[in-house]
């Protein structure tokens, strides 16, 4: 039997975006100081952004607004991964964190996918 959404909370995007925040915020820490207001700042706010455009999303009245707002987090999806990449390519981070980092935003973004597409199935 499946479980009832009744909060954010309880959507495992959700639940794997914030744990993806608290890890940038984690990494970030080690960046350069000259950086606290580019890089640090960026990389934060898209992760930031992820998490909570799903949370607006859900909070929506309409299921079109809700995928409105899912678009949006992919967007920050695929922003987070570039600003992980400039991150190994300036010598912040290192390349397995990189790569672990990127692979879970990577499988988050399909994820994502795969809810807009299973919204906009069930909307019709």
């Amino acid at each position: 039997m499946l479980s009832k959404i009744t909060s954010f909370k309880d959507l495992e995007i959700w639940q794997e975006a914030h744990g993806l925040v608290l890890e940038i915020y984690r990494i970030t820490k080690s960046f350069p100081v000259e950086e606290i207001y580019g890089l640090t700042s960026q990389i934060r706010r898209s992760a930031v952004s992820v998490a909570a455009c799903i949370v607006e999303g859900h909070s929506r009245n309409t299921t079109k607004e809700f995928i409105k707002f899912l678009f949006d987090a992919r967007g920050s999806c695929a922003e987070t991964k570039y600003h992980l990449l400039l991150s190994k390519d300036l010598g912040y981070i290192s390349f397995e964190e990189f790569e672990n980092l990127n692979n879970r935003y990577e499988i988050l973004g399909k994820r994502i996918n795969s809810l807009i597409n299973s919204l906009e199935k069930n909307s019709n």
